[in-house]
């Protein structure tokens, strides 16, 4: 319930009404350094509607990406519409186009089935792929704490959230509402050992 305050001005008889929102309502201000614009955010579109099979690991791989960045955010496109990033479900190793996707962009995500075969955890491997998408190389061979050393963390490995320093790129990737002056790669990164 709002709170109303009366305040007396001393130099006039007029009264001014001010109504106190609760904490949970505050209306941010640009020069807040915790509040980003929805403009400053890269907003990207993904179909998995070709990942039969993958649709849990991807929503999870998405949601790993959309918690721990704040530049860039994922979201399922909807039917009949063009999406940046396409998952596809293939028999193979997973592989991806090396990014950074932009707006309006390409990037592809293979989601191999070879690699579940061989003991990789899928939510691992949908979350490594999509870090490809957005401008991630492999850091190969690299411990379980690295999301990019896909594979050669091995198949006890089970981490899906970037680290520190991964977070730190792919938000410089996006900065300020637009993906990096740098080119998208393109490349198809295969990530079999």
């Amino acid at each position: 319930m709002p709170h109303y305050i009366r305040l007396g001005l001393a130099s006039t008889a007029a009264a001014v009404m001010l109504t106190a929102l609760p904490a949970a309502h505050a209306v941010a201000t640009p020069d807040s350094p915790t509040t980003k614009s929805a403009a400053a955010v890269v907003t990207l579109r993904y179909d998995d509607s070709r990942a039969s099979g993958w649709e849990a690991a991807v929503a999870a791989g998405v949601a790993s990406w959309n918690n721990n960045v704040e530049n860039v955010k994922l979201v399922k496109a909807a039917p009949g519409t063009r999406a940046e990033i396409q998952l596809v479900a293939t028999t193979g190793w997973p592989q991806a186009t090396l990014g950074p996707v932009r707006p309006g962009g390409r990037g592809i995500v293979q989601l191999g089935s070879q690699a579940v075969t061989q003991g990789h955890d899928k939510t691992r491997i949908a979350a490594h792929e999509i870090g490809h998408n957005l401008g991630l190389p492999d850091t190969k061979p690299g411990p379980c704490s690295q999301l990019m050393s896909g594979s050669s963390a091995g198949t006890s490995c089970k981490n899906a959230v970037p680290d520190a320093a991964e977070q730190a790129r792919v938000e410089r990737n996006y900065a300020n509402g637009a993906a990096s002056r740098v080119p998208a790669d393109g490349r198809i990164l295969v990530d079999a050992r």
